[in-house]
């Protein structure tokens, strides 16, 4: 999966100066830690999130995060049977929001490095579209999973949530694949 990473990131085309210096700054830890994909990397690892969104773009749904106690993205900590980045972001969206039909875009839509309490998480965060009228199921690892209007985001969620929002939008309105 290292590898795979190491793949994604060198051939994603970074939007702006911000992501471009994490992409770089990824691609280093990458280089620098063996264990930079598994949570026992103490210097940080990468995690795989997604944002879902329903065909539209107009809904986004996240997950109130029970140990962090706020509205996220969906995604975690790559899994040994993970074949790769995307499939590891595919099935954290999966499993957090209850949506079995879930449409991965295939590459990363931004990067966001944040701390946590196990250790600094350096995230590739993707855009999952959920199939229309989806209903989302709460799981174990969230207090609660919802819907909103893109426009109640911003009240809801974090400035990293916003930018991934707003990002993943731009780039589902532009007709990605």
């Amino acid at each position: 999966m290292r590898e795979d990473a190491a793949r994604v990131l060198g051939a994603w085309r970074a939007p702006d100066g911000e992501q471009e210096t994490l992409r770089r700054d990824y691609l280093e830890h990458l280089g620098a830690h063996p264990d930079a994909m598994r949570r026992s990397c103490a210097a940080g690892h990468l995690t795989a999130g997604a944002l879902v969104v329903d065909p539209t773009g107009e809904r986004v749904l996240l997950t109130l995060h029970r140990k962090l106690r706020m509205w996220l993205q969906t995604g975690g900590h790559c899994e040994p049977g993970d074949a790769n980045l995307a499939a590891a972001a595919l099935r954290e969206a999966t499993e957090e929001s209850g949506i079995p039909a879930l449409r991965l875009l295939p590459d990363p839509v931004r990067l966001d490095r944040h701390r946590t309490p196990c250790a600094p998480h350096l995230d590739v965060q993707y855009l999952a579209v959920a199939p229309p009228e989806a209903p989302a199921v709460c799981g174990e690892e969230s207090l609660d999973v919802r819907w909103f209007h893109h426009t109640e985001v911003a009240g809801m969620a974090d400035a990293s949530v916003v930018a991934l929002m707003d990002a993943g939008r731009r780039r589902l309105l532009a007709g990605a694949p």
